[in-house]
């Protein structure tokens, strides 16, 4: 459920501003409305905090050798501040050193045809009276040159010559004899062999420098706890600037109170009086309004509370005025799951790993972490939907024991129908009949699924006549329900019009009752759904967006067709399944191709585990948050409770 909340104003002495911060968070209740701080220190820890981030993603970037075990330091929060500034600074040098030897490398580059260049040479020359100058110019251009001009060629290589223009004189122009083909070719800052050595002494220095930054992954952990403090400072800064606070006079004595603005569950409130009252507060509390920013707070039995690593990974939070649809998110999801997986085989891996992981925190003292419990309990439902449908790994019913076929549920198992009417196990029949009962529950899924979130909105609406228009909404999901089995489900035994295979009821055929309640429900709909204390109004809001609500039978249709997915995806990852069994078997016909066969099992159901889990995400997340929540009309729009806490930190 969502636990209620209150809105609390608390007022301090602005001389016991912080003291008073400090008291508010070892309570640990209340959760601030947010506000803007300011300051030279705040502005310094946010500078500190940037700057250790990078200094911890260089260093994350960094592959150590995973069989040497580094041996962390702890480091003062002064020391990790000069530590994380040493990296950054290590890291500007060696980018500086990069940007030197690229230079240094197109001057050899550019340079190369000449051989050994120094500008002192040619420095030495013009101190006794003979300038040079490197020209390059066109090797069939180069008799062209002017009988004035004196001229040494240092080589012809690539169709190109390279010369030297002498001169007693130094020349400031251009000589007008010389071709316009030859161009000047700019002397280097250094030596070519100084160049060379620069870029060597460089290489060497970025060796050294990545030894450094290697070496300090000694101190990755001392910078995460440094970072953590500075969230912490941070917080705290920024509500002990941003705190508003006023001035007033009394008794000829300024006294100065600031305050700050949060909500505190109900079921902390008494505590939060006690710390108010021991630490001489001020306080004012009301029911949050309408528009107040009220966080939301969850609290379930630990069943329920299985789903929280799941919704905090996807950072979805229900509005405080909204759902709390927990132990319904945690019971389809667990459905989805499993039909998504679909494999009794992959269920129990999952059920093993999640064991193992139970294990694991068990020496670590972590043993109750709820992400493993939900691993286990997605395993075991997965097991058991895999057991239902008998598959196992993708494993071809003849290959598989009596045993499990008899464990299977006929109507979901083809293995099981064929073996029941005396078919093959490989029979198409079996096959088809148990792929339309797979569909047929999805739909079933999805008509149970969307009918809670109506019942819901029912009940929240039960004092208003808007009631009504969720009971319609209702109404026109169980008419599209049998639409979809018409359409989409099994067109065979379900019909829209009438003939001697419809099924009657109380005399008139099922298709005539459905789509009659389908317009009687859109009827109700149309009329209530908007109401807020008028019958008309709501009826001209419904005129005014009349496309919307004639999308809204669509969107039902839609919205119960796509929970076909599930059996889609699952038929896809058993086809996978298949494919890797049926190249991997006949390698184990050959003694030296097991190893093979055997690594490509691995692979191969090691990638549909990934690809079933990506489609858990994309799938079965999706017909929790958005097709059941549009039903239920959550917009997922909820802030998080995060009280102001040490704890929190």
């Amino acid at each position: 459920m969502i636990v209620k909340m209150k809105k609390v104003s608390l007022v301090v002495l602005d001389s016991q501003k912080k003291e008073s911060l400090k008291a508010l968070r070892k309570l640990g209740v209340v959760h601030l409305e947010q506000v803007e701080g300011s300051g030279a220190v705040l502005s310094a820890f946010k500078e500190s905090s940037a700057r250790t981030d990078k200094a911890l993603s260089i260093l994350d970037e960094v592959k150590a050798d995973k069989k040497l075990k580094i041996q962390q330091v702890k480091l003062t929060g002064e020391e990790a501040s000069l530590k994380a500034k040493e990296i950054l600074d290590l890291v500007d040098r060696k980018k500086s050193l990069f940007d030197s030897i690229n230079q240094d490398t197109q001057e050899l580059s550019r340079l190369e045809q000449w051989g050994a260049v120094d500008p002192s040479e040619l420095a030495s020359l013009a101190e006794k009276g003979i300038f040079a100058y490197m020209y390059e110019i066109p090797s069939e251009k180069y008799a062209l040159i002017g009988d004035d001009l004196e001229t040494m060629v240092v080589n012809s290589r690539l169709k190109t010559t390279r010369f030297l223009l002498l001169s007693k004189e130094p020349v400031e122009t251009r000589p007008a004899s010389l071709p316009a083909e030859a161009f000047s070719v700019p002397l280097p800052r250094e030596s070519t062999d100084v160049l060379a050595d620069s870029i060597r002494k460089a290489h060497q220095e970025i060796a050294a420098i990545d030894r450094e930054i290697l070496a300090s992954k000694k101190y990755e952990s001392a910078l995460k706890e440094y970072r953590k403090q500075l969230a912490s400072d941070i917080e705290f800064e920024n509500i002990y600037s941003g705190m508003e606070h006023e001035a007033y006079e009394e008794n000829d004595e300024g006294i100065k109170l600031a305050w700050l603005t949060g909500y505190v569950p109900v079921d902390s409130f008494e505590r939060f009086k006690t710390g108010c009252r021991e630490n001489s507060w001020a306080f004012a509390s009301s029911d949050p309004a309408d528009e107040d920013p009220v966080p939301t707070k969850l609290k379930n039995n630990k069943l329920v509370s299985l789903i929280y690593p799941l919704t905090d990974f996807l950072d979805v939070t229900p509005g405080y005025r909204e759902y709390d649809i927990s132990s319904w998110f945690l019971l389809f999801f667990c459905i989805f799951f499993a039909m998504i997986f679909g494999d009794a085989g992959y269920g129990a891996l999952i059920t093993i790993a999640g064991l193992g992981l139970m294990l694991k925190g068990l020496f670590k003292g972590k043993a109750g972490a709820s992400v493993n419990f939900l691993i286990v309990l997605l395993g075991l439902t997965t097991f058991g939907w895999g057991v239902l449908t008998c598959s196992w790994f993708g494993i071809d019913g003849k290959m598989l024991p009596r045993e499990l076929i008899e464990l299977s549920y006929e109507k979901v198992s083809k293995f099981k129908y064929a073996l029941v009417n005396g078919l093959p196990l490989d029979s198409k029949a079996a096959e088809d009949y148990a792929n339309l009962n797979q569909k047929l529950f999805c739909f079933v899924l999805a008509f149970i699924q969307l009918s809670v979130a109506h019942l819901k909105g029912i009940v929240a609406n039960r004092k208003s006549l808007k009631a009504f228009g969720e009971f319609g909404a209702l109404l026109e999901l169980w008419g599209m329900f049998y639409v979809v089995l018409a359409m989409v489900g099994d067109p065979e035994r379900f019909h829209l019009g009438l003939d001697e295979t419809s099924i009657m009821v109380g005399g008139l055929p099922l298709s005539y009752i459905c789509i009659g309640v389908l317009f009687f429900g859109f009827l109700l709909n149309f009329v209530f759904s908007n109401y807020s204390g008028s019958i008309k109004d709501s009826v001209l809001e419904s005129v005014k967006n009349i496309i919307s609500v004639l999308l809204g039978i669509v969107n039902v249709f839609s919205d119960m067709v796509s929970y076909i997915r599930l059996w889609a995806v699952a038929l896809a990852g058993a086809a996978i399944s298949g494919t890797v069994n049926a190249m991997a078997g006949p390698m184990f016909g050959k003694l030296t191709m097991v190893v093979f066969g055997v690594l490509l099992l691995v692979f191969g159901h090691g990638l549909n585990l990934i690809l079933n889990l990506l489609s858990v995400i994309v799938h079965g997340v999706r017909l929790n948050t958005l097709e059941f929540s549009q039903h239920l009309g959550m917009s997922w729009s909820g802030i998080k409770y995060r009280p102001f806490s040490e704890q929190e930190q």
